[in-house]
């Protein structure tokens, strides 16, 4: 087939891993009756940062100022994202939440890429939450929505928080210690939702089924997969994640959705690849301009923008 078993083998370890999150986000849906979307929120959130802080095992010390506010800003980030993408999903169907969460990235890329052409894939985005509303806009929560929105914001602000302490804190340092922090910042009011479900031995092994199956595996196989595929084949898989949360969602949830809802999702993710491609392109004319010019050329250290890897952070 003219594929390398190392890149088929990556695809695979993508796609597993975008199972793994909605099978977890699934898991999470059937907990909120114990321990609310809050208390859901603290306890992945408290899950992953233990599993984080014993792979990474970051130093406390020599840290300047300016990194630990970079830090905290991204734990904020962490928790305002969860909960935000909780609440959606206590409100909305897993796809549909998935679907309307996306638009944030997506944005974040299109406008990074800088071109004209590239908003042409946000109109189809927005056309694709249009069809969503075609199906019924009394199926969809209006706070529910608000909360999807929101998420997709944070999610946005996620990728550029996320790069600002990469650049850093070498490997998972950054991240293990802002998981920590977004977990003490969301304890007081995940405390109150869960209250005596905390004390349950059967919904703290699920709540850490979930944090492991929505926040290990993935980010591990995608860390595993991005050294075997280009990042912009990696960013057209992931935009899939609307269509296998939808199908997680029928599946585990018996979340039936209308035919206009599906193709709302398809055209969301349709817009979501034609974002990656212009952002790639954008990139390529960059290089372009800059080599021609040597005046211009980025020096070693740059790293890679949002318009180069517009879809590489973890879905929540």
């Amino acid at each position: 087939m003219g594929v390398k078993f190392g890149s088929a083998s990556a695809i695979t370890l993508v796609g597993v891993g975008l199972l793994c999150q909605e099978v977890g986000a699934s898991f999470a849906v059937l907990l909120f009756p114990q321990t609310g979307p809050l208390g859901m929120v603290m306890l992945r959130l408290a899950f992953s940062a233990a599993i984080l802080l014993a792979v990474a095992r970051p130093s406390l010390r020599g840290h300047s100022w300016s990194t630990w506010r970079s830090i905290l800003i991204f734990g904020i980030v962490l928790a305002l994202m969860n909960t935000l993408f909780y609440l959606a999903l206590d409100r909305l169907a897993l796809g549909v939440t998935v679907t309307i969460e996306v638009l944030g990235p997506l944005v974040l890329s299109i406008v990074a890429s800088r071109s004209r052409a590239a908003w042409l894939w946000a109109v189809l985005a927005f056309a694709g939450v249009a069809a969503l509303g075609g199906g019924g806009w009394d199926r969809l929560d209006p706070l529910g929505v608000i909360f999807a929105l929101g998420a997709g914001a944070s999610w946005a602000c996620y990728i550029l928080a996320s790069a600002k302490v990469g650049s850093g804190l070498p490997g998972l340092q950054g991240l293990a210690l802002a998981m920590a922090m977004g977990a003490l910042i969301s304890a007081p009011l995940g405390i109150l939702d869960a209250g005596s479900a905390l004390g349950r031995i059967d919904v703290l092994a699920l709540a850490a089924a979930v944090a492991v199956l929505s926040s290990t595996i993935p980010y591990a196989f995608e860390l595993i997969a991005l050294r075997r595929i280009a990042a912009s084949v990696f960013a057209v898989l992931m935009s899939l994640g609307p269509a296998t949360a939808a199908i997680a969602g029928l599946v585990l949830l018996g979340q039936e959705l209308v035919w206009l809802e599906i193709v709302g999702i398809a055209l969301v993710i349709v817009a979501s690849m034609g974002a990656v491609f212009a952002a790639r392109r954008a990139s390529r004319a960059s290089r372009a301009a800059s080599e021609s010019d040597p005046a211009e050329r980025p020096g070693p250290a740059e790293e890679p923008g949002p318009a180069e890897e517009p879809f590489s952070a973890p879905v929540p």
